[in-house]
């Protein structure tokens, strides 16, 4: 049988302490701790504490934008509708400059230095945009179709996707706008109108699933048009979503009817995965992130919540130390 030299080219190596970047397989003799260790992967996602934020809220409701070290929160309902905007640096929550206009069920895309708010309700339906550059919020053309709960998309303030959402009426909507950085431009509509949908993605190449019913209802735009694929396993509203495409998301609680869910699926691509469910079950919920690495924050559990949490998804990085057991 092969020695471990053999494999890997180098001898079991004895470190002060733990590699900071140790490749998987990789094994060392930790002189401080007098143990064996090696770095494996995880085989499930799992979600863990972050801090909480400032003002608690739900969906109805503070939308998010940006990465699970680098997000951003605004608007929300307490119930009362707010302009609050907070950043989050990867373990706390920090208030900036807040909205222009005061609103909830709001649409959201881009970064925590290049953000998008648009559409949502002030006390009455509104097509409102918002661009953040980092620093402060600046009024910018409006949506062409007044809405809120809607699904958004995009990675940043100069290009972003507004589908869906419920107008007044109310009347379900299907519409799909466009925005290049100037002006919303109405593109090709979703097969199914709906609100209370998540989304995720890019202007380029987003995915639209979940929605009032509720539905499972999963549909991912090209560029051009979108197209019914695979359900999500829990047909769910009011859920969080994460993701950079239409290859890669991950949708987590929301309402299964009235019972809260605290589920979380991950998409491939193809098809969407059951995995680890959130610690707390939880709908009207924000995002952020990618489908390896998001957060979820804010929403209802038995009421408005603060809580954070943070998803790492399976493969990542698990430091094992080996016994005689």
């Amino acid at each position: 049988m092969a020695s471990y030299k053999e494999i890997f080219g180098t001898n079991i190596e004895v470190l002060a302490s733990d590699p900071a970047n140790p490749v998987t397989g990789q094994v060392w003799y930790n002189s401080t701790d007098n143990v064996v260790k090696g770095a494996a992967a995880t085989t499930a996602g799992a979600w863990a504490t972050g801090g909480n934020l400032n003002t608690p809220r739900q969906l109805l409701g503070t939308a998010g934008a940006g990465t699970q070290t680098a997000a951003l929160g605004f608007g929300g309902g307490l119930p009362a509708v707010t302009a609050v905007t907070e950043s989050y640096n990867g373990a706390s929550w920090t208030e900036v400059n807040d909205l222009n206009s005061a609103r909830e069920t709001v649409g959201s895309a881009g970064t925590q230095t290049s953000a998008l708010a648009f559409g949502g309700d002030t006390g009455t339906v509104t097509n409102i945009t918002e661009s953040w550059n980092g620093t402060c919020w600046a009024a910018v053309n409006n949506l062409n179709t007044t809405r809120r709960i809607m699904g958004g998309a995009g990675v940043d303030n100069t290009s972003a996707l507004a589908f869906g959402g419920l107008s007044a009426g109310p009347t379900f909507q299907a519409v799909t706008e466009s925005w290049n950085g100037t002006s919303w431009t109405e593109v090709n509509d979703l097969n199914t109108a709906r609100f209370s949908l998540a989304g995720a993605g890019s202007q380029t190449s987003a995915l639209a699933f979940g929605g009032n019913g509720p539905v499972a209802l999963t549909e991912s735009w090209n560029g051009t048009c979108w197209s019914e694929t695979n359900d999500l396993n829990t047909a769910r509203r009011y859920l969080g979503s994460a993701g950079t495409d239409n290859t890669s998301a991950l949708a987590f609680g929301g309402l299964i009817g009235p019972p809260k869910t605290g589920a979380t699926e991950e998409w491939n691509g193809t098809s969407w995965t059951e995995d680890t469910d959130l610690s707390t079950a939880r709908d009207q919920l924000a995002g952020a992130g990618t489908s390896s690495l998001a957060l979820a924050f804010g929403g209802n559990t038995t009421g408005v919540t603060a809580a954070t949490e943070e998803w790492t998804g399976a493969g990542a990085p698990l430091i094992q130390t080996f016994t005689d057991s």
